[in-house]
Parts: structure tokens; sequence; C-alpha cells
């Protein structure tokens, strides 16, 4: 692949969570009780925007991970601290984001069905689709981007 250029490790980043949160967001959406009697392109569009939330969250937390690793490429290759701060900041701004949206703004709302984590009320699912669509877009960004590391 040599003299090949490639589009910024970030532009895949964005380009695969996208398809991954967009995807798990259609499928939680049941979960929430504030879906409850909307119609389908509103609630098509109201997991479009979460998405765009969701690809800030992921774009912040790998700038944090760069800024950690000193590393612009670190997703090539990454070393299990760099995941860590990855998914930790994530998984941070996610529970933040949602104890906020739900308890203090009322911008949204669990259904019953909605398991919750302890003490904060989180629900889980939006915690568990930031542990596993990370983990297979960190795992697809190290293929795409093994053989060609950026400064």
């Amino acid at each position: 692949m040599a003299g090949k250029k490639r589009i910024p490790i970030e532009a895949d980043l964005l380009i695969l969570s996208f398809l991954g949160h967009f995807a798990w967001e259609l499928l939680q959406a049941p979960l929430f009780s504030s879906f409850d009697g909307t119609d389908h392109f509103a609630g098509v569009f109201a997991c479009f925007q979460a998405t765009l939330g969701d690809l800030a969250i992921a774009l912040f937390a790998f700038w944090t991970t760069r800024s950690f690793t000193g590393e612009r490429n670190w997703a090539a290759d990454p070393a299990a601290r760099a995941v860590l701060v990855f998914l930790s900041t994530g998984l941070l701004v996610t529970v933040g984001i949602e104890f906020f949206s739900t308890e203090v703004l009322d911008r949204w709302s669990y259904d019953a069905r909605m398991p919750r984590l302890p003490i904060l009320g989180t629900g889980l699912a939006p915690v568990l689709q930031w542990l596993f669509v990370p983990m297979l877009v960190l795992w697809y960004l190290a293929r795409l981007h093994q053989e060609g590391r950026d400064p």
C-alpha cells in the first residue's frame, strides 16, 4: 500500500462510529419511553441526532487518547492503556450526559424495560453501547491503519 493516500484516521473513526452508533440507537429506541407515540420518521431523526452526539463523544475520546499517548495514529496498534483511556473517556461522558438528560434536564426518559445502573440510574443500554461499538471501531481502525502509520 506504499504511496496510497489514506483519509485521516479521524474520518475513518467517524464513518465506522456512525454505522455502529446509528444501528445501536435504532435498536435501543424501544427502551426509551420518550419514543412512545412518536411517528417513524421523527423516531429515526431522533436516533440520527443521538448518533451525532455519539460521534462528538467518539472524537473527543479519540483526541483525549491522542493527548495521552502523544501519537495521532495510536489506534493503528492500540496499547491497553490507550484503549482504557478511550473507553473510560467515552463512558464518563456518556454517563454524564445520560444522567443530566434524564434526571436534571428531562430531555428523554427510560422505559420500565431499560435496565439501570445502581446509584445514578443511568440506562444500561447506553453504557453497553459505549463498550461494544467503540471496541468494534477500534478493532477495525487497527486493521485499516496498521500498514500506513500517520505522523
